[in-house]
């Protein structure tokens, strides 16, 4: 079952969930080419902090350049020829990169990812994703051609208003092309743009400003980066069909009728169920993880391996791992919900989140090349909870506000995973960017673990309360559906 009900579905289905992967690949890769470009972007905008970094020539001197803790303590290692190895120069770290990577893009990312899940409960959703596409890859472009720091963050913002139309439009979509059998293994196919997307970030991050593209270094990260979405948003304004929501004629037309306000009270008292509410608590904490180490990792190795080719492992290993990842937990939680019913969904995110943590933790405490080895399980075990958890989400409330539940959802984990980095720079003055990195890395997914399991026995036991007191309960009064034999929340 999982992938084979995919395939199953036909081929114009499987064409439609193809152009949505490539969609949310080009959403990732603008997202984090920031992050692998950021060393040489604050060099020549400079801005952030400043530490001493090996400055190109080959490095001949006994101490490395991390030990260079002032500027003067830098430029005193010397070369057996008298020459410097080190310099003292932007480092692409520091609260105004922090700042860029995440408040700027994620405040206005997740508010609109909520107006963006109520439009696409009430409207044409592969146009507004077309052109939420085109806009995203067209300020990506433009971000190469940035020549002040204040540029970068209105180029940033502008991009978290496109890139916000994503998901909410696309997962809308996948639930109304895909069977509820094969929605779990859908979202995993879906979700391995994230893995793409940022190995491709690495790749292009990594590789293009050296080859110095007409001498614009950097720059030509961002322009390719932006270029092929314009195209790809005009694919999916001429080639997909907007299809029929799944709840059929009359549930379109109760989504139609809904007002906003209707909606949104709808979405907010889903929302304080206590098992959605746990299972958001336990998302925001796990993503937080997610957003440190993507931001962070180039930044990392530059500081404590400064001769390693981070590209050479980081522009293969996320997509090898999370498309592995994201399958089997789709395919996984795709046959046991079968036997065992959702909860068995929320059985995934808990083993996989606690087998996941000692691989990431391995990235950290092992040097290359066994860190990166450690991170192919790690990424495989620990990419499995996103399209999960996602489905969970869909099947825990009605199709009237599946989209507004999704852009709900994104809002609360996005806001405090995305912001989670701000916490980095305070954290290394005490413990160090390997200490902090720790806390923040493997230790969100063990603390994300613990709330997915609390999540879990909130939701059995509200089921078994749900089935007690049945005849009592409608969805007419907002309150526990049952649909399939799962609860859900309207």
């Amino acid at each position: 079952m999982g992938v084979l009900d995919v395939c199953q579905t036909g081929a114009y289905p499987i064409y439609v969930l193809s152009l949505l992967l490539l969609t949310y690949l080009l959403n990732q890769l603008d997202r984090y080419v920031l992050a692998i470009v950021a060393q040489p972007l604050a060099q020549d905008l400079h801005f952030g902090d400043r530490s001493c970094l090996q400055n190109g020539s080959e490095w001949q001197g006994h101490l490395p350049c991390a030990n260079g803790s002032s500027e003067e303590r830098c430029l005193s290692f010397l070369n057996d020829n008298g020459s410097h190895y080190c310099k003292w120069d932007f480092n692409g770290n520091g609260w105004e990169y922090q700042v860029i990577a995440g408040p700027v893009f994620i405040l206005i990312y997740t508010f609109m990812g909520v107006v963006m899940g109520f439009l696409a409960d009430a409207t044409n959703r592969k146009n507004l994703l077309s052109l939420s596409l085109f806009l995203w890859s067209l300020l990506t472009l433009l971000m190469g051609f940035a020549k002040r720091y204040w540029h970068l963050v209105l180029m940033r913002f502008g991009q978290a208003i496109g890139e916000a139309g994503c998901t909410p439009f696309a997962v809308s979509l996948i639930m109304d092309y895909f069977p509820a059998v094969a929605r779990g293994s859908a979202m995993g196919v879906y979700n391995w743009g994230i893995y793409g997307g940022y190995s491709l970030a690495y790749a292009i991050g990594s590789y293009i400003p050296r080859a110095n593209i007409n001498g614009m270094g950097w720059r030509w990260a961002f322009f390719l980066s932006g270029m092929p979405g314009l195209l790809l948003g005009v694919v999916l304004a001429v080639t997909v069909r907007e299809p029929p929501r799944a709840g059929g004629a009359g549930e379109e037309e109760a989504v139609g009728n809904m007002t906003l306000r209707e909606k949104l009270r709808t979405t907010v008292r889903s929302f304080l169920n206590p098992p959605l509410l746990l299972l958001c608590l336990a998302g925001s904490v796990r993503n937080a993880g997610g957003y440190v180490w993507a931001y962070n990792a180039q930044n990392y190795f530059n500081f404590y391996y400064s001769q390693v080719d981070v590209g050479r492992w980081l522009s293969w290993i996320p997509l090898v791992g999370g498309f592995l990842g994201a399958l089997l937990g789709g395919v996984i939680s795709d046959r046991v919900v079968q036997k065992r019913g959702l909860h068995a969904r929320i059985w995934v995110l808990v083993i996989s989140q606690v087998a996941a943590a000692p691989c990431v933790a391995g990235a950290l405490w092992l040097k290359p090349p066994y860190c990166f080895l450690s991170l192919i399980p790690g990424c495989m075990l620990g990419e499995m909870w996103g399209g999960v958890t996602l489905t969970i989400v869909v099947e825990l409330v009605g199709p009237a506000i599946r989209s507004c539940a999704v852009g709900f959802y994104l809002f609360i984990i996005s806001n405090v995973g995305g912001n989670a980095p701000l916490l980095l720079p305070a954290l290394s003055q005490h413990w160090g960017l390997r200490g902090a990195l720790l806390l923040l890395y493997p230790g969100t997914y063990l603390a994300g673990s613990l709330l997915f399991l609390l999540t879990l026995f909130v939701l059995r036991r509200d089921q078994e309360t749900s089935e007690e007191r049945r005849p009592l309960l409608s969805s007419s009064s907002g309150g526990l559906e049952h649909e399939g034999g799962h609860r859900k929340y309207s």
